[in-house]
């Protein structure tokens, strides 16, 4: 019954058989049904290994200075090569500051970059916060260029 009908349960099974009029529990109608076998779904190393050349990592960390500032970090880092694709360093970073960072990053019309517009298009609103020195410092960027 189980091969005829292979989307029924051990419970619709089991019904079924009481209504033929074989008592048997649900627990061995489950016992002596054969596995469903499954396609074959993909590994996550398989996963990572298909789509190393798409995936890129971020992180936005704070680095303390030696004066007790604050300096937040922005890396963009490339799987495919384990390379550095852009650096960013300001005091006081925006979403607007974010986003062109983001923008520099991808600078063409690539999949990274429609990825960086689906996250510049989703960053959430935040007023500009003002620097504790009134404006006077900017931010300090260093970008590293693809050697290959």
């Amino acid at each position: 019954m189980a091969e005829a009908n292979p989307l029924w349960g051990a419970p619709r099974i089991h019904g079924e058989l009481l209504k033929l009029g074989i008592d048997v529990s649900q627990a061995t109608v489950a016992k002596y049904m054969p596995s469903r076998r499954r396609p074959p779904s993909q590994t996550w190393g398989t996963f990572l290994a298909n789509h190393v050349d798409q995936i890129m990592a971020a992180d936005f960390f704070a680095v303390p200075t030696a004066t007790y500032r604050l300096l937040f970090v922005l890396v963009i880092l490339a799987h495919q090569r384990r390379r550095v694709i852009h650096v960013a360093v300001a005091a006081h970073p925006t979403a607007a500051w974010t986003a062109q960072q983001l923008r520099e990053a991808f600078p063409d019309d690539t999949i990274c970059s429609t990825v960086a517009l689906h996250v510049m298009r989703n960053l959430p609103a935040c007023p500009r916060q003002e620097p504790a020195d009134g404006g006077q410092e900017g931010p300090v960027e260093w970008r590293r260029q693809s050697t290959s």
